[in-house]
């Protein structure tokens, strides 16, 4: 039987949270509560304790019923910690790490998926300050069951209402589905650029930030999967709990991850490897004494292509980030690299793709196309290994 943590916070909403208490009962769930002290203003703790037949955690200084402390116990038997309504105070202490109650401090203390029902008025929830926090929250993986639209407690008209009961507990059922599916996979993922060295001073690449392959790495770390990911130079820090491998040049990374590849179920492609480089790289640096310069490069391995003609029994994940014409380049890659599923995103869009933290793609294999309108690349990543699940158990 799963377990999930409850946090219910200071809301009008609070009182739904009864009922998505009883519905994840009626799925098997055991449900434990934590309250925030403004939330016992709403619906008393009582209530929570007579539904859910435990204590409610509510005083972070209480120890448990055989002593223990209960912000670590109740965190380390949580699968799911899910806050609904979580109001725009408590996605705040989220996003900074402020620990300074029961419920901040348990979410500091847990390695459980976070699943978030903000609800809010429509002004709170337009703010900047609170968009940025869960622009933060979702970087990190954290799901949002999105507000609905419509009266609010307060009068005005707008989106901020708490998620209809249904919606939050379809997405805390599906967040409890994806706990460890990924067990037993062995998982290599590439990220970020490389760099072509001109000569000791200047060299060629892109404009890669690494942060979607990254999400995808992660991603798979917390679904179970044994993950290695290869990266090209970037600014982000290595991701925890996983094995990283860092790579500057096309050549190393075509090494690297053909090398990796050998003992890998599922190798994903998603960093940005130059296409070509210098053909001769210059011992010192070149001047600047004539008026012109012709620069000659060659092509470098097209590593996806590589994998995709001794690919045996691997998955094979490849990405395509163009600028026109994005669904029909990607078929064309799927076959050509014999690829298994192609992750196609158009990266001339505003505020998506390259060193943003949203994108928008369509997975394309060969069954079809599914679109993925702009979400967050963590939750990308997200429907990226729900589909390849799927096509491998498809597969068999």
């Amino acid at each position: 039987m799963p377990t999930v943590v409850l946090g219910v916070t200071g809301c009008i909403g609070a009182y739904k949270a009864c009922e998505v208490l009883r519905e994840l009962q009626k799925r098997d769930v055991d449900v434990h509560v934590v309250m925030t002290d403004h939330a016992t203003r709403f619906v008393s703790a009582m209530t929570f304790e007579a539904l859910s037949h435990h204590p409610v955690f509510v005083d972070q200084f209480a120890l448990g019923e055989n002593g223990d402390i209960r912000h670590v116990s109740l965190a380390d038997a949580a699968d799911l910690l899910l806050v609904a309504p979580a109001t725009a105070n408590v996605l705040a202490r989220f996003a900074r790490g402020i620990a300074d109650d029961a419920l901040t401090t348990l979410h500091l203390a847990s390695r459980a998926p976070l699943l978030v029902a903000p609800a809010m008025n429509v002004n709170m929830f337009e703010h900047p300050a609170v968009a940025e926090n869960l622009a933060i929250l979702r970087a990190r993986g954290v799901g949002v069951v999105e507000p609905g639209a419509g009266y609010l407690a307060c009068g005005w008209l707008g989106k901020g209402r708490l998620a209809e009961v249904a919606d939050i507990v379809g997405a805390a059922m599906a967040a409890l589905q994806r706990q460890r599916d990924l067990a037993g996979w062995k998982v290599v993922v590439s990220a970020g650029p490389t760099i072509e060295d001109l000569d000791p001073v200047r060299f060629i690449s892109n404009r890669s930030s690494g942060k979607m392959g990254y999400r995808v790495a992660e991603a798979a770390r917390d679904r179970g999967a044994e993950v290695t990911l290869v990266s090209g130079p970037t600014a982000l820090p290595d991701p925890a709990r996983l094995r990283t491998v860092r790579v500057r040049s096309a050549a190393e990374m075509e090494q690297t991850v053909l090398r990796e590849a050998a003992a890998a179920d599922v190798v994903v492609m998603a960093a940005a490897v130059a296409d070509w480089r210098p053909a001769r790289r210059a011992d010192h640096k070149v001047k600047k004494d004539v008026a012109e310069r012709t620069l000659e490069l060659e092509r470098t391995t097209d590593i996806l292509a590589a994998l995709g003609r001794d690919k045996g029994a691997r998955f094979l994940v490849g990405f395509a980030a163009e600028t026109d014409d994005v669904v029909a380049y990607a078929r064309g890659k799927l076959v050509k690299k014999n690829a298994d599923l192609i992750v196609a995103n158009d990266v001339s869009g505003a505020g998506v793709g390259f060193d943003a933290d949203d994108n928008a793609a369509t997975l394309v294999d060969r069954a079809g196309e599914q679109v993925v309108t702009r979400t967050s690349k963590r939750a990308l990543a997200e429907r990226i290994w729900d589909r390849v699940r799927e096509l491998r158990a498809a597969r068999g």
